[in-house]
């Protein structure tokens, strides 16, 4: 997590790089595209690892690569993207993801006490984000049944891969819009087939 800090900082100022380098000639710099990968593909396993999925105690490895691990994570290099999205891709048309993701990854529980006439008191807020929540049951089960719920799994696995995409969508790494579907399971799965390309209409 400690190193994640840092590499999360790389990632946010090498994107900015990548968004003016997308805006004037249409392509992500491979080199920010390789190492921006790196950090989801670490935070993904850390993720996997802890709180987030709870799905292995394989430790994570220290390594921005591709590597034997049961939580990997890649994107296809983008050979164009698009120079005008690239200017309000990451924020407007991602603010439908960012609300329902807020919803599922937010906490607003509140709390407050006060004392005495005068009303003073403190107040503070805590509470759990759904995937939070739906890992700590889970977690719960496994101290008792050593067998973590896969229905519990397989829904938490959704919420990772809806939130991933989108991560990666506005970080610029890709122009297709995410979908709006949680898939659920220990693998994602098979993308459809896409439509035979129509004729040219000049």
């Amino acid at each position: 997590m400690i190193i994640l800090i840092f590499l999360g900082i790389a990632f946010f100022i090498l994107t900015i790089v990548a968004g003016f380098a997308i805006l004037f000639t249409g392509k992500y710099p491979r080199g920010i595209f390789d190492f921006n990968l790196g950090v989801l593909r670490w935070g993904w396993r850390v993720s996997f690892y802890s709180y987030y999925a709870l799905g292995t105690d394989k430790y994570p490895p220290f390594t921005l690569n591709s590597a034997d691990y049961p939580a990997e994570l890649d994107i296809a290099y983008p050979e164009h993207l698009s120079r005008v999205k690239v200017l309000f891709k990451w924020w407007l048309l991602a603010i439908p993801h960012y609300l329902i993701l807020g919803a599922m990854l937010g906490s607003g529980a509140t709390f407050a006490m006060g004392v005495g006439d005068d009303e003073q008191g403190y107040g503070g807020q805590v509470g759990f984000s759904l995937l939070t929540l739906l890992v700590l049951v889970g977690a719960i089960i496994l101290l008792f049944k050593e067998h973590f719920p896969k229905s519990i799994f397989d829904f938490a696995m959704g919420i990772n891969r809806w939130m991933y995409r989108v991560v990666a969508y506005a970080a610029l790494m890709t122009d297709e819009y995410p979908p709006f579907r949680l898939d659920m399971g220990p693998a994602e799965p098979p993308a459809a087939p896409s439509p035979a390309p129509a004729g040219d209409l000049g």
